[in-house]
C-alpha cells in the first residue's frame, strides 16, 4: 500500500462513515424516545435514492401511492374516533393533512414534468414525498404499541422492515438506480484524486449533524425530545404527549434516511433491498454508542467506514463480516461494564 492507495481508501471510509454517523445518530434518536431498535432506517435511504431515481427519469414514483394508502388509513382510524367523541371540529384539519395533502401531491406529480425539473426541485419533492412516511408509519405500526415490551417493539420493527423492502421492490423493480452527480467538481490531494461529490457528502452530512444538534439545544420540539429520551415518565407528566414525541423522532430518522440516500444516490447503486445492509451498518456504529450516547456512536460509524473500506483492500471477500465482528467485543464490554436494568424498573 502506496499513499496514494491510502488516501483513497481514507476518502472512501470517511465518505461512507458519513453517512453511517447519520443513520446511527436516527437509530440512537428513536431508540432513546420510543425504545424501537428502527430496523426500517436502511429503507429511508433506498426510498429517497430511488424515488429521486425515478423523478429524474420522469416517472411518478411509487412511493406516492405509499402515501396516499398510509395518509387515508389514518384518516379512516382517526376519523372514526375523533367521531365517536364527537370532535368534529378535529375531522377537517385530519383530512387536509392526511388525505388532501397526499392527493394533491400525487396530482401534482402526474402534471408536473418531473424528469425536467431543477436538480434542488427534485430534492425537494423527493423529500416532501419520503419524509411523511415516517410519522405515519409511527402511527400505525407504533403508537397503538407504545407500552409494548422491547421485544415486541423489536418484531413489529422487523415486520415494517420486509413490508417496506417487498413494497420497494414493486415500486422501484429490481433493478438498481444511480442519479447523476450534484458537481462534476474534482481536486487533486497528494497524487489522489478527490471528487467534488465525496466532499459534498462530507461537508452535508456535518452540517446537518450540527444543524440536529442546534435543534436539540435551541428549539421547544428539540428540548421535548430530549427530555422525552433522558424520562418518558417525567416527560408525560410535564405536559410533553408520548405520541407526538414518537412522530416527531420518526420524521426526523426519516429526513435523515431520505437525505442521506439522496446523497449516496450518486456515488453508488442502489437496490430496492440496499437500505438494509447500509443502515445494519448504522447500526453498529450505534451499537458502540450503547444506543445512547450521540457523539460515540457518529465516531463508531465513521471507525466502521474505515474499518469496511481497509477491510475491502486487504480482505474484500470478508469485508461484511469483520465490520459486523465488531459488534462482539463492543457487546462484550458493556455487558461486563453495565448494570443490567429490568425494564419494569425504568
Amino acid at each position: 500500500m502506496d499513499l496514494q492507495i491510502l488516501l483513497l481508501l481514507g476518502q472512501d471510509g470517511i465518505t461512507n462513515g458519513a453517512i453511517y454517523a447519520l443513520l446511527a445518530l436516527a437509530l440512537v434518536l428513536v431508540f432513546a424516545v420510543t425504545r424501537v431498535i428502527f430496523i426500517p432506517q436502511g429503507e429511508f435511504v433506498a426510498y429517497g435514492a430511488l424515488t429521486l431515481a425515478a423523478l429524474q427519469a420522469g416517472k411518478v414514483p411509487g412511493t406516492i401511492w405509499l402515501l396516499v394508502a398510509l395518509g387515508a388509513t389514518i384518516a379512516v382510524l382517526d376519523g372514526f374516533r375523533l367521531l365517536r367523541e364527537k370532535r368534529y371540529a378535529k375531522l377537517p384539519p385530519l383530512l387536509i393533512f392526511n388525505v388532501g395533502l397526499p392527493l394533491l401531491a400525487a396530482a401534482g406529480l402526474f402534471a408536473l414534468p418531473a424528469g425536467d425539473l431543477p436538480l434542488w426541485l427534485q430534492v425537494t419533492i423527493t423529500m416532501l414525498v419520503v419524509v411523511p412516511l415516517g410519522p405515519m408509519i409511527y402511527r400505525l405500526a407504533f403508537q397503538p404499541l407504545a407500552s409494548a415490551p422491547v421485544l415486541v417493539l423489536l418484531i413489529v420493527s422487523v415486520a415494517v422492515h420486509v413490508a417496506m423492502i417487498g413494497l420497494g421492490l414493486l415500486f422501484f423493480g429490481a433493478e438498481g438506480s444511480r442519479t447523476p452527480p450534484f458537481t462534476e467538481i474534482s481536486f487533486e490531494l497528494a497524487g489522489a484524486p478527490l471528487q467534488g461529490q465525496t466532499v459534498l457528502v462530507v461537508v452535508a452530512s456535518a452540517a446537518l449533524i450540527i444543524g440536529l444538534y442546534f435543534f436539540f439545544e435551541r428549539t421547544i420540539y428539540g428540548k421535548a425530545l430530549r427530555a422525552t429520551a433522558m424520562n418518558r415518565t417525567g416527560a408525560r407528566l410535564m405536559g410533553i404527549p408520548p405520541a407526538l414525541a414518537g412522530k416527531l423522532c420518526l420524521t426526523l430518522a426519516a429526513a435523515i434516511g431520505a437525505f442521506s440516500g439522496i446523497l449516496i444516490a450518486p456515488i453508488t447503486t442502489i437496490y430496492y433491498d440496499s437500505g438494509f445492509l447500509i443502515g445494519l451498518k448504522g447500526f453498529v456504529g450505534a451499537i458502540i454508542g450503547g444506543l445512547a450516547s450521540y457523539p460515540v456512536a457518529a465516531l463508531g460509524a465513521i471507525l466502521v467506514g474505515l474499518l469496511e473500506s481497509f477491510s475491502s483492500f486487504y480482505a474484500s471477500a470478508f469485508k461484511e463480516v469483520i465490520v459486523f465482528t465488531l459488534i462482539i467485543p463492543v457487546l462484550l464490554w458493556r455487558s461486563l461494564t453495565s448494570r443490567h436494568v429490568e425494564e419494569d424498573e425504568e
